[in-house]
C-alpha cells in the first residue's frame, strides 16, 4: 500500500463520469477514463443466474426503464434491504439475459437533465465487460486503469435477502468477486481496490477469501454519516448493516469481529460509523483494511442550515475531522467521497458563501486526503495537475 496512501491525489470516477452520462454504463466508464481518472467506480450486485452486474443499487427502477417494460410487471417486489423497506425490481430476480434488455437511464434528471438525453441508449455491463474495457483502454493509452468495485449489501445477498419466489438468495458476492477478477487475471493491487460500507465482508475477504484464491488486494472500509443520528429504520447510511444482523442473530461478535469488536464499548447493533473512527477503533481497523473511503460531509463536519436560512445547503464546519490525521498516521489510504460540481451539492461557509468544487479537491488534498470520488473526474484530475505543477514550481525555486 505505500504508494497507494500517499499522494498524489488518486481520482476515482464515481459510478464512471456519472455526472455526464448515466451512471454505470460502459460510456460514463470510458469517458471517466478519457478523463484522466485514474480507477473507475463499478458498484455490483448479482444476476438470478449469480453473474455481477454494474448497478449501484439492486433496485433497478431509478437507473433503468425497468417500470416501463409491461414484460417485467409481475417481478415488482416489496423487500428489506439493510433494514429498510423498498418496492421495487430487483436485480437477483433477472437473469443476465432479461438485464441485457434494460435500457439504462439518468437517475438524477432533477439536476442533470443534459444527460437525460443519453436515457435509453445504453445497457447495464457486467463486471467483466467493466474489466475489459479497463484492460483495453490501458493498452491504448499506455497507462495502468484501475478498477475500484464495491460490493453492495454483501450481509442482504449472502444472509437474509430472498428471491421473488421465495428462495432464499445465498450469494456471496465478495467470493464471486475474487472469484472473476482471477478468472480475468485482474489481480494487480495496484490496479483493483474493494470496497464496502460493512465490516464482516472485508474481514472475510482479508482473512480467507483472497488468501485461499492466492491474491492480496487492497481493502477499503466505506464510512457514512458518523453523526450517530441516522434514522436506521428510514436509512442505511448510519452504521454498517452486518453488524445489526449478527447481533440480532445472536451471533458472537467477539469472534467474528476480533480486535474491534473489545475494543469499541458497547459494540453491537447500535454501534454507528462515529464509533468505528476513534483512535481505538481505527488501530483495530488496520489489521483488517487498508483504507478508509469518508463521506465528504462527515470529513468536513458539515452541518445542516440553520432553521430559516434562505440557502438549505450545508455549512463547512471549522475544521476538518480530527480523525483524519489519526488515520494518516496509522498509514491508511483516505479517499474522500463525492465530490459532484453541480450547485445543489456545493457546500457554503458560516456566511453563506457557496465553495467551489475545484475549492474542496483543494481543502481535501491539503488536509490529507490521498483521493477523491467524483461524478466529473475530469474536474478533479485539472486540479490535481494544477497542485502538481504548483509544488513543481515550488522546488525549483
Amino acid at each position: 500500500m505505500p504508494a497507494l496512501a500517499t499522494p498524489p491525489l488518486l481520482v476515482i470516477a464515481h459510478r464512471g463520469a456519472s455526472g455526464e452520462r448515466p451512471e454505470h454504463t460502459l460510456e460514463a466508464y470510458r469517458l471517466a477514463i478519457a478523463q484522466g481518472a485514474d480507477f473507475i467506480e463499478p458498484d455490483l450486485v448479482p444476476t438470478r443466474d449469480g453473474v455481477l452486474v454494474a448497478r449501484h443499487e439492486n433496485a433497478l427502477s431509478g437507473s433503468t426503464d425497468v417500470a416501463d417494460r409491461p414484460e417485467f410487471a409481475d417481478r415488482k417486489a416489496r423487500k428489506k434491504i439493510d433494514g429498510v423497506w423498498i418496492e421495487d425490481w430487483f436485480a437477483e430476480d433477472f437473469t443476465l439475459v432479461e438485464i441485457r434488455q434494460l435500457r439504462a437511464r439518468e437517475t438524477r434528471p432533477d439536476v442533470r437533465a443534459a444527460n437525460t438525453a443519453y436515457d435509453g441508449r445504453f445497457g447495464i455491463p457486467t463486471l467483466e465487460e467493466v474489466v475489459a474495457l479497463a484492460k483495453a483502454e490501458g493498452e491504448r493509452l499506455g497507462r495502468p486503469i484501475g478498477i475500484y468495485p464495491e460490493t453492495k449489501h454483501p450481509t442482504f445477498f449472502l444472509h437474509e435477502g430472498r428471491h421473488l419466489d421465495g428462495t432464499p438468495i445465498a450469494m456471496d458476492t465478495s467470493a464471486m468477486l475474487v472469484d472473476a477478477l482471477v478468472a480475468l487475471a485482474f489481480t494487480d493491487p495496484a490496479r483493483v481496490f474493494i470496497q464496502s460500507f460493512e465490516i464482516d465482508n472485508l474481514r472475510r475477504l482479508r482473512h480467507t477469501l483472497m488468501p485461499r484464491a492466492g491474491v492480496e488486494l487492497p481493502l477499503v472500509f466505506l464510512i457514512g454519516d458518523t453523526s450517530g443520528q441516522s434514522d436506521p429504520t428510514t436509512t442505511n447510511f448510519g452504521q454498517p448493516y452486518d453488524l445489526v444482523w449478527f447481533a440480532a442473530k445472536g451471533d458472537d461478535l467477539a469472534a467474528r469481529y476480533g480486535a474491534l469488536a473489545a475494543t469499541v464499548p458497547g459494540f453491537g447493533a447500535a454501534t454507528h460509523y462515529g464509533e468505528l473512527v476513534t483512535p481505538a477503533a481505527l488501530s483495530a481497523l488496520r489489521g483488517d483494511v487498508d483504507g478508509l473511503g469518508p463521506w465528504i460531509a462527515s470529513l468536513v463536519q458539515a452541518s445542516p442550515a440553520p432553521a430559516g436560512a434562505a440557502d438549505p445547503r450545508p455549512r463547512l464546519g471549522a475544521s476538518m475531522a480530527p480523525w483524519l490525521a489519526e488515520a494518516r498516521r496509522l498509514g491508511f489510504a483516505v479517499h474522500a467521497y463525492t465530490v459532484r460540481a453541480e450547485p445543489p451539492y456545493r457546500f457554503v461557509d458560516a456566511d453563506g458563501v457557496e465553495q467551489a468544487p475545484e475549492a474542496l479537491v483543494r481543502q481535501l488534498a491539503a488536509a490529507g486526503v490521498t483521493g477523491v470520488f467524483a461524478d466529473q473526474p475530469g474536474l478533479a484530475v485539472g486540479v490535481r495537475e494544477a497542485l502538481r505543477l504548483e509544488a513543481a514550481s515550488r522546488t525549483s525555486r
